[in-house]
């Protein structure tokens, strides 16, 4: 019986790890791209329009309401009716109502704030509802 010689195991050594890691690739980048509703029987959103995005600076402010006796009010629920935009520069409308969930903007009360997003609802609400898609810093405190 003949043996291998150890440059000749080494080389198919070599060759066996380079085909196991060819098919262990293949097997994780294959596949189809995800399509369709993640969620059947629920409508989901229209994407956002980039067309329709506007940027704002202004006062992140809390909504002072009324206490729910219902207990209803889920911080992780989206909502329009907890936060507000106040002091908006460079707009005729001087607050915004800010539509997204809590954990979005309540680092962000008593800050001047950039916020990028879509205006939404019915053009002649008071204040006019602005989907936020993104909440920046500007200063620590609103001036």
């Amino acid at each position: 019986m003949r043996t291998r010689s150890a440059p000749a195991a080494a080389w198919l050594a070599s060759v066996a790890a380079i085909v196991a890691m060819t098919a262990i690739a293949a097997a994780q980048g294959g596949g189809k791209p995800a399509t369709g509703n993640p969620t059947p029987g629920i409508a989901q959103p229209d994407p956002p329009n980039p067309a329709n995005r506007v940027t704002f600076s202004g006062c992140l402010q809390a909504v002072v309401r009324r206490a729910d006796p219902s207990g209803s009010a889920d911080p992780n629920t989206p909502s329009n009716a907890r936060f507000e935009l106040t002091k908006v520069e460079r707009s005729e409308v001087k607050t915004y109502r800010l539509e997204g969930i809590d954990s979005q903007f309540s680092p962000f009360v008593g800050a001047k704030v950039e916020i990028t997003g879509e205006i939404t609802g019915p053009a002649n609400a008071n204040p006019p509802t602005l989907l936020v898609e993104f909440v920046q810093r500007l200063a620590a405190k609103c001036s």
